[in-house]
């Protein structure tokens, strides 16, 4: 049997729902989601078996302007994952339409000699005759070979991507064993579990001033797992606002993480957190290295 397999890598502007996407595929949550924009900081892999293709997901941060070490981390990261992708999909959020953000970004993808698809996303949020306007400027500015409309959240359209995914990926051998859903090493899963409650959870910039380590990970006789993490803030404020009166804000981002992991793990947490001033992480390359990035 002829198999297929090819990095499918998900490319847009923050917040156009490539998460969702990359969720809504894999079947599990894999990669954080939250209303608010650069959520995703490092490349996460989302593997698929469909028929006799394996089809691995990428999904990158979303790509902004940079402004400090981390933010200059995360959009190379975004940039390199797709110069190395069989295919990228460019996903717009059709409610937004071309921004600038968004039409700067294909600007530089026009540069590249990669195959490209377009994802217009979110279209259950706008009329269907104002899809076709979007459609033909992106392909104006970059010729795209083929176009999906789908709402992430939903999964309207997501099937059609998939079947001609399916078809059109590289002959090639499966990259990883058939039953694996990411790359990502639990320790890594659990710290972003954590990191997506207290983007739920607070509010303002505490969630992009915060990052998370999980700083030991040990099995149990009975099967369980004890993990210790550590959620590391700029300023004494935000660790105030973290802990809450009483420890409630701390419990209640913990307990929730707790429930996420174990069902993502398929077996009981033991969740410790604990949090610690220390100004400047973002510019600290240990930091980055930490959550997956490189400067």
């Amino acid at each position: 049997m002829t198999t297929r397999c090819g990095f499918v890598a998900l490319v847009g502007a923050p917040n156009a729902g490539k998460s969702t996407l990359l969720n809504r595929i894999a079947g599990v949550k894999l990669s954080i989601v939250s209303p608010k924009a650069q959520t995703t900081r490092f490349r996460t892999l989302g593997i698929v078996v469909r028929e006799n293709t394996q089809i691995i997901l990428v999904d990158l941060p979303g790509i902004f302007k940079p402004r400090r070490r981390l933010d200059r981390a995360m959009v190379n990261a975004a940039w390199t994952g797709s110069q190395d992708a069989d295919l990228t999909l460019l996903m717009i959020d059709a409610k937004l339409g071309l921004r600038d953000d968004v039409r700067e970004i294909i600007t530089k993808l026009a540069q590249s000699n990669g195959k490209i698809w377009l994802v217009l996303n979110k279209t259950d949020l706008i009329a269907a005759e104002d899809l076709l306007p979007i459609t033909k400027e992106v392909n104006d500015l970059l010729p795209v070979e083929r176009v999906f409309m789908v709402s992430a959240r939903s999964g309207d359209g997501v099937e059609d991507l998939l079947d001609q995914l399916t078809a059109d990926l590289p002959e090639g051998p499966f990259l990883y064993p058939e039953d694996d859903l990411t790359d990502l090493p639990d320790r890594l899963l659990a710290a972003e579990l954590v990191r997506e409650q207290v983007f739920m959870q607070t509010h303002e910039e505490i969630p992009y001033q915060a990052t998370v380590e999980t700083e030991s990970f040990k099995e149990r006789p009975d099967g369980s797992v004890r993990i210790e993490v550590t959620i590391y803030v700029s300023r004494a404020g935000h660790k105030a606002i973290l802990i809450g009166e009483g420890g409630h804000k701390i419990k209640s981002i913990g307990a929730r993480a707790r429930l996420e992991l174990q069902e993502l793990l398929d077996r009981p947490c033991h969740l410790f957190l604990n949090v610690k001033e220390r100004a400047g992480w973002d510019e600290e390359k240990a930091r980055l290295r930490a959550i997956g990035l490189e400067d």
